[in-house]
């Protein structure tokens, strides 16, 4: 690999490379550098591997307290519970399996197909060779619509142009030339220089291959983002921390019915065996498989929106983002410019873009108008056919613009056949044009203001060709569009009777105005980034572009106010220190909201520095320089249609349809996914408590028991499961995106909803108890009997459990639990299959259930409604649970 190219001639480093840039290298040379170098290929993260999925699913905190569960119920010979709790175990691996896999497929399916070619010398032949055979040393062949292939050094060019986005973040193709730089030209000026993943737009060319594979500009930033270190996701953080109040508080109560009933002169081993079971109850099985549903739910609902998730739990990571990085060329923008502003002697038409054909009127017919018109159709290389987009993207942007305008570029292209052209040059600076007409002869001019400049002698104003004697004012306003984020080019023409000389072709000209261009915003973008400011989620634009221009952008979409203080604004060179910010770095960092120019290595300390200031980042982009950045993000984003291939890798989430608005209703659906999960493990843990509550308590004061094994195992996976699951559906809260992010520390159970969890578990509790105690002392019934009117009472209080998990300032009758359709549909089937088990034999016997008269069944259905009525009581009363 040759260091600093761009400080050498083409002839200097193909001396060192032994290669020749007339002939190219030879063939054998060729083949013993790959044997030496290897293959023009950059490593990289593979397709992940099935087994690798599976593993993933079963390495999770849940899935461990449920192996566990099932293990001690195996040892204490509880087959049903063991088996059904493998079950559970399977069932919730499986979805999360051929969730993940599916979404690694839609990548597969977004994957480029084919080997990329490309044109080389080799032994003084012109060929055609497969890129990954490219060495140092090869002399490569450029032509419009290539994509370079590796890093190298221009050798000759004509007219090349090269759009380097994907790497710098510019939106506009930059042209080539072969001369030397100075020592302190940045990449993103380095005209000299091709880089690898780029595209040619226009012209064609020859350079030196100096770098392959990894060595490559492409291959540095891609090693970076492999070697950025993934953040584990904020839920599977919070899931551990469950995991490890559930192992303590089962722990606690295991250990305290133990002790309690030896120190009540019971068998210690029977105790042993007692408190076993009750742990193994108090897992909640459903748990797992109720997140895995809900995720995957929101995954579906996500992939019909064309947002591939590539892993179940991105789904609530996006719910948790408090931070969205995202860069600006494609992503906030239209990735294609347009004629922003048109500024002629006379007049001004601003946002042209934007307007109405009826809106110029006034200028249509005006000479000075009509001649700028002309100029933009005539003066351009791009095919005027309504399907053909290829080319110079401000051309094809000129052509747009006189359509707009209501002109018709190939009568006018008809009318006014082309003789000459003086083509565009990156030393020139200008394109000319010679067109016949019935006057003779009309030369039409565009390039830089500077340049065009130096050959007008006159200027067109209020229909007359006059002296120009005013060009300093012309530079200040041309300075005036700069400042704005335009990209300016100059029209000029003048008229001949004779076709001039080439050499002549660009004298005497008459100037005629600027156009102003821009790569405009996205018309979708500002109303979601409005919905992001009421749901207190902060957007900042992380670019490679000039300040000036993302600046302009952010004003156009709602990033920043018109009148934003320039500390808003930043550039790479402030991000020199971020590593070691101090408390006044940190603290101008924290508000600004524009980087401009910034280096791929800068957008991954960005989102490493708001990591460590404790918010959840989520990254978008589509290019290769944002590849670190989004595999360090809490959540990538990937673009599927632009977007490069390295990008959709490393990302979490793919946009199949390049929209930004689709992230606004992934973040949605993240947070509905989150409220869910915590309101049915609210729900579950609640159900479990009451059952140990109900058991421990009735065997500490010698009450006939509540629950049987079997008994237990059907409340946890029948009146248990499908509540809880209804729970993990719902469509969440209507205004979830007009509240603020949650703490990125909050856990999924707060101590708001441990204290509602409490109440929940003692007022069910309180229920079976009680009609345990009514029904011993004041019926006078069997132990059979008491059993089961508290296994029913237990049944029905779980099932209505489920209206307690609304917010206490919801109202009881309307709110997202009783709108949600799936909650009916899991209480009628909760009902249905605890009536299945009352009626069929077989079942009935294994539960131990007896035949109970409408009385007694009549009082499990009060003392059930009567666990609500106290839940209610102590929410309205003391306001504080849920």
């Amino acid at each position: 690999m040759i260091k600093t190219p761009f400080l050498r001639t083409a002839q200097e480093i193909a001396t060192e490379l032994q290669s020749d840039l007339d002939n190219g290298l030879d063939n054998e040379v060729a083949k013993k550098r790959i044997e030496k170098y290897g293959l023009n290929q950059i490593s990289q993260e593979g397709t992940k591997k099935r087994w690798r999925i599976l593993v993933d699913q079963l390495a999770d905190p849940i899935i461990y307290i449920l192996s566990v569960a099932a293990l001690l119920a195996f040892l204490f010979n509880d087959w049903l519970e063991a088996v059904a709790i493998v079950i559970v175990i399977l069932i919730s691996v499986g979805i999360g399996f051929f969730m993940e896999l599916q979404a690694v497929r839609s990548l597969e399916a977004l994957r480029k197909m084919g080997q990329a070619m490309t044109q080389v010398l080799r032994s003084g032949k012109t060929l055609r060779i497969k890129a990954s055979q490219l060495v140092i040393g090869d002399i490569i062949l450029l032509k419009k619509g290539d994509v370079i292939q590796a890093d190298a050094r221009m050798v000759s060019q004509e007219n090349l142009s090269v759009k380097e986005s994907a790497l710098t973040g510019e939106s506009v193709p930059v042209f080539k030339k072969i001369e030397v730089l100075s020592e302190d030209t940045l990449m993103a000026d380095q005209r000299n220089m091709l880089f690898k993943g780029t595209m040619v737009t226009t012209g064609s060319g020859k350079a030196i291959v100096i770098a392959t594979g990894a060595n490559t500009q492409l291959g540095r930033i891609q090693q970076m983002g492999m070697d950025a270190e993934k953040t584990i996701t904020p839920l599977e953080k919070k899931l551990k921390q469950l995991s490890k109040w559930l192992i303590w508080l089962t722990l606690m109560f295991t250990v305290l019915i133990i002790i309690a009933g030896y120190i009540r002169g019971k068998d210690l081993l029977l105790m042993i065996q007692t408190g076993v079971a009750l742990a193994v109850a108090a897992i909640p099985e459903g748990l797992s498989i109720v997140a895995t549903i809900a995720l995957a739910k929101g995954m579906l609902r996500l992939s019909k929106k064309q947002v591939i998730i590539k892993k179940l739990e991105a789904v609530q990571t996006l719910g948790a983002t408090n931070i969205i990085c995202t860069d600006k060329t494609g992503t906030l923008t239209e990735d294609k410019m347009k004629v922003a502003t048109v500024l002629f002697p006379g007049g001004t038409i601003t946002d042209f873009y934007q307007k109405n054909a009826e809106d110029f009127d006034f200028v249509k017919g005006k000479e000075i108008f009509d001649r700028m018109v002309w100029a933009s159709i005539l003066c351009n290389n791009v095919a005027v056919s309504a399907k053909d987009k290829v080319g110079d993207s401000v051309e094809i942007a000129l052509l747009d613009f006189a359509r707009h305008a209501g002109y018709d570029p190939e009568t006018i292209r008809r009318a006014n056949p082309e003789k000459l052209e003086l083509p565009f040059d990156a030393d020139r600076k200008l394109m000319a044009t010679s067109h016949q007409n019935k006057n003779g002869f009309c030369v039409y001019a565009k390039g830089a203001f500077e340049k065009i400049i130096i050959d007008c002698n006159f200027i067109l104003k209020d229909g007359k060709v006059q002296k120009f004697d005013q060009k300093q004012a012309w530079h200040a306003k041309v300075d005036n569009l700069a400042a704005q984020g335009l990209r300016t080019l100059a029209f000029a023409y003048k008229e001949t009777k004779e076709l001039p000389a080439k050499e002549k072709l660009t004298q005497n000209l008459v100037f005629l105005g600027i156009i102003g261009f821009i790569d405009p915003a996205r018309d979708d973008v500002k109303a979601t980034i409005d919905i992001y400011k009421k749901a207190g989620i902060k957007v900042i634009m992380a670019t490679g572009d000039h300040p000036k221009t993302a600046q302009k952008i952010a004003e156009q979409v709602g990033l920043l106010a018109l009148d934003a203080p320039s500390t808003k604004v930043l550039q790479g060179k402030d991000l020199l220190h971020i590593k070691n910010a101090d408390e006044n770095l940190t603290r101008q960092l924290l508000d600004a909201t524009v980087f401009a120019r910034v280096t791929p290595e800068q957008k991954l300390d960005l989102v490493t520095f708001h990591q460590k200031n404790n918010h959840i980042v989520g990254m978008i982009g589509d290019g290769i320089n944002d590849v670190p950045a989004l595999k360090k993000a809490d959540i990538g984003i990937a673009m599927g249609i632009r977007g490069t291939e390295a990008a959709r890798e490393v990302a979490d989430v793919i946009l199949k349809n390049d929209k930004f608005t689709a992230i606004e209703l992934a973040i949605r659906q993240g947070r509905v996914v989150f409220q869910n999960i915590r309101q049915f493990v609210v729900y579950l843990l609640s159900c479990n408590l009451a059952e140990i509550m109900s058991v421990g308590v009735a065997a500490l004061m010698n009450l006939p028991s509540p629950l049987l094994p079997l008994q237990i195992l059907f409340l946890n996976l029948v009146t248990d499961v499908f509540p809880a699951l209804a729970l993990g559906l719902g469509k969440g809260e209507e205004d979830s995106m007009e509240q603020p992010p949650r703490d990125s520390k909050e856990p999924i159970m707060t101590r708001t909803d441990w204290y509602a969890t409490i109440v929940y578990g003692v007022s069910i509790s309180a229920s079976v108890l009680g009609i345990v105690v009514y029904a011993k002392f004041v019926l006078k019934l069997s132990p059979d009997n008491i059993n089961n009117m508290a296994f029913y009472t237990l049944v029905l209080s779980q099932l209505v459990n489920v209206f307690n998990v609304p917010k206490w300032s919801e109202s009881f009758l309307k709110n997202e639990v009783t709108k949600n359709p799936w909650v009916w549909g899991a209480i009628v089937l909760s009902l249905a299959m605890t009536v299945t088990a009352y009626l069929v034999p077989p079942v009935a016997r294994a539960l131990e259930l007896r035949t109970l008269s409408p009385h007694h069944l009549s009082l499990s259905v009060v003392f059930a409604l009567g666990s609500l009525v106290l839940t209610q009581l102590v929410k309205r009363v003391g306001r504080a649970t849920r």
